[in-house]
């Protein structure tokens, strides 16, 4: 049973998610009746496929993300390690994304814009491990009722996706984004979000 936790709506004028098919290197996600080839972790523990949107647009607190497919043997997520990933919007206000850390991570990414400049932001993830409460104020997105392991279901584990923004200091002229190099980090779906005004 996915649990889902969705506060305050945010206000937008417009939400474009971000497509990171290209991107993807990881497999974290698997069908409970095949556990054991993913591995969000060194441990090989996987989130249980049938407890998230796979291969769906879903919204949570007002923002669309395209949750990626996952059938236990195609990435379905992405590391950091330095993608460089060009954005469908030269406006943007905010970079909202889901993802889990192992361990609570911050790290910085780089904002390219049109004119050649550059500048740094923090993107700050918690952990996925279960019962793990937010270490840098997001939002809750998915949390599972189960954590796989390789080789058996632990119903007692409900570990966590997490909904994180990143501000975008000047809005106009966002062109791509470097993330950082830092594979402690997982991503699932990264959306760009221009406020109302």
């Amino acid at each position: 049973m996915v649990h889902h936790v969705s506060p305050t709506p945010v206000r937008s004028a417009a939400a474009r998610p971000v497509a990171i098919d290209d991107f993807l290197d990881s497999v974290g996600i698997e069908p409970n009746s095949r556990s054991g080839s993913g591995a969000f972790n060194i441990w090989g523990n996987a989130f249980p496929a049938a407890e998230l949107p796979c291969g769906s647009l879903t919204r949570l607190d007002g923002v669309p993300f395209r949750f990626p497919s996952a059938d236990g043997v195609r990435p379905d997520h992405l590391r950091c390690r330095g993608q460089r990933i060009v954005l469908p919007a030269a406006h943007a206000d905010w970079i909202h994304v889901l993802g889990a850390a192992e361990r609570r991570t911050e790290d910085s990414l780089l904002l390219e814009y049109a004119d050649g400049t550059a500048r740094r932001q923090w993107l700050r993830l918690s952990d996925f491990w279960p019962q793990t409460g937010p270490r840098f104020g997001e939002r809750l997105a998915f949390r599972t009722g189960t954590m796989l392991y390789p080789r058996h279901e632990q119903h007692t584990m409900s570990p966590s996706i997490w909904h994180q923004r990143v501000p975008v200091a000047v809005a106009d002229g966002l062109r791509a984004l470097v993330l950082p190099h830092n594979p402690a980090m997982h991503l699932f779906a990264l959306t760009l979000v221009t406020e109302a005004e």
